[in-house]
C-alpha cells in the first residue's frame, strides 16, 4: 500500500461533540460517505473499518471528553486504500503495539488493523495538546 494519505482523491471530515452520540454518527457518516465514494458496503474490509472506527471514537468519547469538547474524523480513500483519522485535543497518546492489561478496546483494533494488512499509528498535534490515530486499510 504505497497511497500517501495526502493523495488520496476522497475525502470528508467531521466534526462532532465528544459525547455517546457521536459513534453512532461517525459511523453513519462513515457508511454514507463509502457509499457515495462507490465502495460496496459489503467489501470485505469495510465491516472491520466500522469496527475500527467506532471503537476509536468511544475511546475519545470515554477517555478525552474532560479536555476534549469536540472529536474529528477525517475519512480518505482512493482506490486501493481505505483511511481515516480519529482526532481529540487530549494529550494522551495511547500505546497501539502492546497487549498491556486495560487496552481493550485497542487490542481489538489492532487485531483488526493487521489482520487486514493495514497500519496504524498516533501522530501528536504539533502543540502536544492533541493527537489522531490513523488507520490505513488496503481495499
Amino acid at each position: 500500500m504505497s497511497t500517501q494519505l495526502e493523495a488520496l482523491p476522497h475525502r470528508h471530515v467531521l466534526t462532532l461533540p465528544t459525547e455517546p452520540s457521536a459513534v453512532r454518527v461517525a459511523r453513519e457518516t462513515a457508511e454514507q460517505t463509502l457509499t457515495e465514494w462507490g465502495i460496496g458496503l459489503r467489501h470485505p474490509t469495510v465491516g472491520p473499518a466500522l469496527l475500527i472506527l467506532s471503537e476509536l471514537v468511544t475511546n475519545s468519547v470515554r477517555h478525552a471528553a474532560v479536555l476534549s469538547p469536540q472529536l474529528t474524523v477525517v475519512y480518505a480513500a482512493g482506490r486501493d486504500c481505505l483511511a481515516f483519522g480519529v482526532h481529540d485535543r487530549h494529550p494522551r497518546q495511547p500505546p497501539l503495539y502492546t497487549s498491556a492489561p486495560g487496552t481493550g478496546g485497542l487490542a481489538t483494533v489492532m487485531e483488526l488493523v493487521l489482520g487486514r494488512g493495514g497500519t496504524a499509528v498516533v501522530r501528536r498535534d504539533a502543540d502536544g495538546e492533541g493527537k489522531t490515530v490513523w488507520i490505513t486499510l488496503p481495499l
